[in-house]
């Protein structure tokens, strides 16, 4: 359940199924396959006679079950040559299936394209860390508490990949162990799945195969029972809003802000440098709206934006993100689609449309060389504006995979001068710069959780993705006291993986030049 009603605001489950397009684009799904999943997992929770409580949690688990997917998207994309989304689809069918299904996918999909050498290294690899779907789970009811989701979903997303047989992830639970809501979505969810791939016969044949070994056979024998949707039924979308459990809870602005912030984080793990800038756009934005004298509302609305700015950029596959060398066509192509995307999964939601129209103008420019839509000065608001100024600042000063951060003398002159060539609004820019000025003098916040400044310097690096021989390279250290240090910080900030540990330094706001400043945007 979630945790409490308001009378005001946008419907959570709205919002939600907003989020879990996202999701369905970083798991190289179509669009609405979550939905679907939903859908059919109401319908099943339904006819076992659940509870109100209980249904509601497998409305919303079903909703968000990927939302931990790019908690090891780098990793994934570096087993791919660079595709996540493509490895992620091709074990969408086998994550409940058998060891050796998994097995021949891992070999078939590691490293395509590259030498026999080199794939059987990527496979080795990936045998060595073969429990990804343990930060998977981490990070998802990290985020779903952020999202305003209760108890009864955040404890099943923590339990999201459990089999039936005890076999599953992360805790080896079995049979009525496993929480109820991920009982019933993995059975649906598969169903939906195989039945869009290859049909109604070959859905229930899988759902006969696994029942007793991952799956419930009481779920089973009900998906049975109900029946399976057609595969392309287009009312989706309003059929899970149409049957969202009772009572319809809402999203308040407070609660709202803290949930854009939390799918800001979620859109930001796709890669290691961009961890944490969707928080630091945010604050640039919301400081250079008060500067230029937007209404208040205004710069609302532009600061949500540019917390989600980015959140189409998971359609992406990682290995853009993080190459080194200069895109190609294919690639730059790509890049741009990212802006299309974030504001066709935030337009969904009715109550978004204005966040996401923004959030889709976030690289259009002046002259009209910017992108989706190529829109040239008439058509851009100042919030636009701003947002613009804004990236193409937080861009500069951040490290990126082809180059180091530049210093601010260096990137104030960037920004002038694409302003001075009609790129970039320079009442924005202006607007920008001054009010970057002070935030720059303002003191240190507490380090949370007890962390010390040297355990502080080391989350920080490994939350960019570097390994313990690189921390201790950096900070003149040996790799064991960087383990050391680990271990502390885990049990500090209550985690047990890499990505959770970097979800909580973006949580506050501990990354970058930024780490240093309060920014209570959540």
């Amino acid at each position: 359940m979630v945790r409490s009603p308001d009378d005001e605001g946008l419907r959570l489950t709205e919002f939600v199924a907003a989020i879990s397009l996202a999701t369905d684009l970083v798991t190289g799904q179509p669009m609405e396959h979550a939905l679907r999943t939903c859908r059919l997992s109401v319908t099943v929770a339904r006819h076992l006679g659940l509870d109100s409580g209980t249904v509601a949690d497998v409305h919303y688990v079903a909703l968000l079950r990927f939302l931990g997917c790019t908690a090891d998207a780098p990793d994934m994309a570096h087993l791919a040559g660079g595709d996540n989304l493509a490895l992620m689809a091709a074990f969408a069918p086998v994550y409940m299936g058998s060891a050796g299904e998994g097995l021949r996918t891992l070999v078939h999909a590691a490293g395509r394209g590259r030498s026999l050498p080199r794939r059987a290294g990527l496979v080795a690899e990936a045998l060595a860390h073969s429990r990804t779907e343990v930060s998977h789970c981490e990070v998802g009811a990290r985020l779903a508490a952020r999202l305003g989701l209760g108890a009864g979903v955040v404890e099943a997303l923590a339990h999201a990949y459990e089999r039936w047989d005890g076999r599953g992830l992360p805790g080896g639970l079995s049979g009525v162990e496993i929480p109820v809501p991920v009982r019933v979505v993995v059975v649906a969810r598969d169903a939906v799945l195989w039945h869009r791939m290859a049909g109604t016969a070959a859905a229930i044949d899988v759902l006969s195969r696994r029942r007793g070994r991952a799956y419930d056979p009481a779920v089973v024998d009900a998906v049975r029972a109900v029946g399976l949707p057609e595969a392309d039924d287009p009312t989706a979308w309003e059929d899970v809003l149409a049957g969202e459990p009772e009572p319809v809870h809402r999203l308040g602005a407070v609660g709202l802000d803290r949930a854009l912030a939390a799918v800001g984080d979620f859109a930001d793990l796709r890669s290691t440098w961009t961890r944490g800038r969707s928080s630091r756009l945010a604050a640039t934005a919301r400081a250079a709206g008060r500067a230029c004298g937007l209404p208040a509302s205004d710069v609302a609305t532009l600061t949500r934006a540019a917390l989600v700015a980015d959140v189409g950029a998971v359609g992406v596959p990682s290995g853009v993100w993080e190459r080194r060398g200069p895109l190609g066509v294919e690639e730059s192509e790509r890049v741009r689609l990212h802006a299309y995307l974030s504001e066709r999964v935030l337009g969904r939601c009715a109550g978004l449309r204005p966040v996401a129209a923004l959030a889709g103008a976030h690289h259009e420019r002046l002259d009209g060389s910017g992108y989706h839509r190529g829109s040239g000065a008439p058509q851009l608001s100042s919030a636009a504006r701003l947002l613009a100024a804004g990236d193409v600042w937080t861009a500069l000063r951040e490290d990126r995979p082809h180059r180091r951060a530049l210093a601010a003398a260096a990137a104030r002159d960037v920004l002038w001068r694409e302003a001075a060539d009609g790129r970039l609004d320079r009442t924005a820019v202006d607007a920008l710069l001054s009010a970057d000025g002070p935030a720059a003098a303002r003191p240190r916040a507490p380090r949370p959780a007890g962390l010390s400044d040297r355990e502080v310097e080391v989350l920080r690096l490994i939350a960019r993705g570097h390994s313990n021989r690189e921390v201790a390279r950096r900070l003149w250290i040996s790799a064991k006291t960087v383990g050391h240090h680990v271990e502390h910080i885990y049990a500090k900030i209550g985690v047990t993986t890499r990505p959770a540990a970097a979800l909580f330094a973006m949580e506050h706001d501990l990354l970058g030049e930024w780490g240093d400043r309060p920014m209570p945007l959540r």
